[in-house]
């Protein structure tokens, strides 16, 4: 994949290992500013990075819905809690690959982690929030409880 902001030499555009590097720089830059979250893939797992899942969180009528995508991971390996008003949900997954052939063996060990924190603006009650893992997709329902402040307040600024 080319980037259009590449600049040219003479011969034409710099050597591939350069092109990667500038896509791994804008795709660091990108996560720093919150723009692009990598997707989860076999890809990324076995790159030894950190797994990131995509976040999504709506607003409802009652609560809050979050739904995070979690492909190739096992419920038995994503724990959620609450803890006073963030939710948290962390994880990972580790996988082994081994290869015996008469010249030659080969150990593979590749493993992800991952620990999201999202703020609810609320403490949700004991028992309040309802968990669901299917297809690779982790959705929360959180109940708001309801003294729970909603909406927006003005603060009013003053001079000195």
């Amino acid at each position: 994949m080319s980037r259009p902001n590449l600049p040219k030499r003479a011969g034409g555009f710099y050597p591939p290992f350069f092109q990667s590097f500038q896509n791994e720089m804008a795709q660091m830059l990108d996560h720093l500013r919150g723009t692009a979250v990598p997707q989860p893939t076999e890809d990324f797992f076995s790159s030894g990075a950190m797994l990131v899942p995509a976040i999504d969180v709506a607003e409802t009528e009652t609560g809050l819905e979050v739904s995070a995508d979690i492909p190739g991971v096992s419920k038995d390996d994503i724990d959620v809690m609450v803890q006073g008003d963030t939710l948290v949900i962390k994880g990972g997954k580790s996988t082994e690959r081994e290869e015996k052939e008469k010249d030659y063996h080969l150990v593979e060990r590749h493993r992800g982690s991952f620990r999201r924190h999202i703020p609810l603006g609320f403490v949700p009650a004991d028992g309040a929030v309802d968990a669901n893992f299917s297809n690779g997709v982790l959705t929360l329902k959180i109940e708001r409880p309801e003294n729970a402040p909603t909406g927006v307040q003005k603060v009013s600024i003053g001079t000195s």
